[in-house]
């Protein structure tokens, strides 16, 4: 009965981790954590002493330049697109604040039936808004262009030439006074990873003060995740990297409630979701002011400002940063900046999930199949929990073999529970069982198992990976639920192997379980159903072949205490022959009369 309370322990536990992570998240919405206020720069701080440039006075304009009409809600106000396509890239840059207003990305399809239309990481229509934008900000309202200034692009289409590493895009915005600055975007060939630099051209009789700001708008996507639906959970928001904390999500929910203003060196900021982020990454050894911003329209900001800098007449000045956009690839991420891996959100077990990772990895390279990669992972797995395995199930099988006499029990006592419970102990007792000798090695198993399961959810690897027959992505549920239920009668197959439970109403939740994960599982990832069917199937090999171990070792020590009572008794009868034979072979004597004194 123990071991079957563990069962039952051990397949909720899965359900109430993903609960957990859920219920955390929801605690840090309600109760966001207190933000310190940053001292604004004071009219009239010049050079580059530290003093941060303003916060543009607007983020959502209320309508087009030179135009009447408000816009909608999901729709923002542009110009001229530019078009640039890299060998990793299909970008499109409006004239318009020169903001990156898509970006697809040509090595990642949107779809398995769609191969040839990259994925749409930024884009600044329908309800999934995400754009990157980027502008200058000068001190008393100076001339500067921010994120509505119109910009002149030197050709409207670019395209990364065979045997050319490097693409430049500059677009040029200038002033009647003379104030000319040209924004650059440099593309890499093989790299996600997109550099920026904003020239400021002095060709005023005024020296110029001001600083650069860079940010992400993005709406919260309404297909949020679910169990049923995507099947996982994930985070999708703005996320920040600083000295004290080197990864911090502040969901939408805490922009709305409090606004962000930190003044940060070496950090950087990100607004991410499943599979895919955005990061602004300034130069290292830069102490930037990091903002939140909850603006009109349903869209939040997330952002950094720089410190300033004072361009004299006929002198210019630089302002450099960096942009990352694309998959969530740790080996990458790492080396753009410092903590950007974590955006691979692992959850508190990421000490066990990034070995597991890179032994994925490394079985993927031997095998070149992710799902065959799985399949030797999870062997890997259940080969080094062999012997705490064995444990376990050598308990169950011992309960399983005194589950008749556990049940007489039951019926001897009935609702006597303290005799139940002595007889059950003086029974256990006698025949050498641990009723509790499988929650150890469980136990033990758990964490692993949950981290495994954040790999698999985790891995961009996964996303439009086939592994064989109909099963052509192993990031989307299976389309023909094949593996849910193979899942659901492997574990209808463990409950048979396992010792009935005693109590009915145990009993009953038990048969209901295997129905109630298949049910859970047609909505889960191929790639993680096929974790567990994998599992279930080498537990259920390794749980039969010792339960007949033990039970053929019962039956041996039964067979042996008969032969040896039968010998024992053969032994006594022969020895009373003898007895009646010794006496009938001897003389009778007879007892002499004793004397009379």
């Amino acid at each position: 009965m123990e071991n079957q309370r563990l069962i039952l322990f051990a397949a909720l536990m899965f359900i109430v981790f993903l609960l957990w992570q859920n219920w955390m998240e929801f605690q840090a919405k309600k109760h966001p954590p207190p933000t310190p206020a940053v001292a604004t720069a004071p009219a009239g701080s010049a050079g580059t002493s530290g003093a941060l440039a303003p916060i543009p006075g607007q983020d959502i304009p209320t309508a087009a330049p030179g135009a009447g009409a408000v816009p909608s809600p999901q729709a923002l106000s542009g110009g001229q697109r530019v078009q640039v396509t890299t060998d990793l890239f299909a970008i499109e840059i409006d004239t318009v604040g020169g903001d990156l207003r898509h970006a697809g990305l040509r090595t990642y399809p949107d779809s398995v039936q769609h191969p040839d239309q990259p994925f749409a990481l930024l884009k600044d229509t329908g309800p999934d808004l995400f754009i990157a934008q980027s502008g200058l900000v000068a001190l008393n309202n100076g001339p500067a262009p921010n994120h509505y200034a119109t910009f002149v692009p030197e050709q409207t289409e670019y395209r990364l030439a065979d045997g050319q590493d490097t693409l430049p895009v500059r677009l040029t915005w200038s002033d009647p006074a003379g104030l000319k600055v040209v924004k650059t975007y440099t593309f890499h060939r093989g790299s996600f990873l997109i550099e920026l630099n904003q020239r400021v051209e002095n060709g005023s009789p005024n020296e110029w003060q001001g600083g650069q700001y860079r940010q992400f708008q993005r709406t919260p996507p309404k297909a949020v995740s679910s169990y049923f639906g995507s099947g996982v959970v994930t985070y999708t928001g703005a996320v920040i990297s600083t000295p004290q904390q080197r990864y911090e999500k502040i969901a939408f929910d805490q922009i709305t409630k409090q606004e962000l203003n930190q003044p940060v060196k070496d950090g950087w900021v990100a607004m991410i979701q499943h599979y895919f982020l955005g990061a602004w990454v300034p130069n290292p050894g830069e102490t930037e002011d990091f903002y939140t911003k909850s603006v009109g329209g349903n869209r939040y900001l997330v952002g950094m400002r720089g410190a300033m800098q004072t361009v004299p007449p006929g002198a210019t000045g630089d302002f450099h940063t960096r942009l990352y956009v694309g998959p969530k690839l740790p080996d990458v991420l790492e080396k753009v900046a410092l903590n950007l891996q974590l955006t691979v959100d692992y959850g508190v077990l990421t000490i066990i999930a990034e070995p597991l990772f890179w032994l994925l990895k490394a079985i993927h390279w031997v095998v070149g199949n992710w799902g065959w990669a799985i399949i030797f992972l999870t062997i890997l797995i259940k080969l080094a929990f062999y012997k705490l395995s064995e444990t376990s199930y050598r308990s169950m099988a011992n309960m399983r073999r005194l589950a008749p006499e556990l049940s007489r029990l039951k019926e001897l006592y009935g609702d006597d529970k303290q005799k139940m419970n002595e007889a059950m102990m003086g029974l256990y007792k006698k025949e050498k069982v641990n009723p509790l000798g499988g929650c150890l090695p469980i136990l033990v198993q758990i964490p692993v198992f949950i981290a495994l399961y954040w790999v698999l959810v985790e891995s961009v690897q996964l996303r439009q990976a086939p592994f064989m027959l109909w099963i052509k992505d192993m990031s989307i549920p299976d389309p023909y639920y094949v593996l849910p239920l193979i899942m659901g009668v492997t574990m209808f197959i463990q409950q048979k192997l396992s010792p009935a439970p005693p109590d009915p109403v145990q009993a009953k939740v038990m048969m209901a379980l295997p129905v109630v994960f298949t049910f859970m599982f047609l909505w889960f990832p191929a790639g993680l159903v096929l974790y567990w069917v994998v599992n279930n199937m080498l537990s259920i090999a390794q749980q039969w072949v010792i339960t007949k171990r033990v039970e053929s070792g019962a039956d041996a020590a039964a067979l042996k205490a008969k032969e040896k009572a039968g010998i024992s008794s053969g032994l006594g009868e022969q020895a009373k022959k003898l007895i009646s034979l010794a006496k009938q072979a001897l003389p009778e004597q007879k007892t002499p009369n004793k004397r009379k004194k």
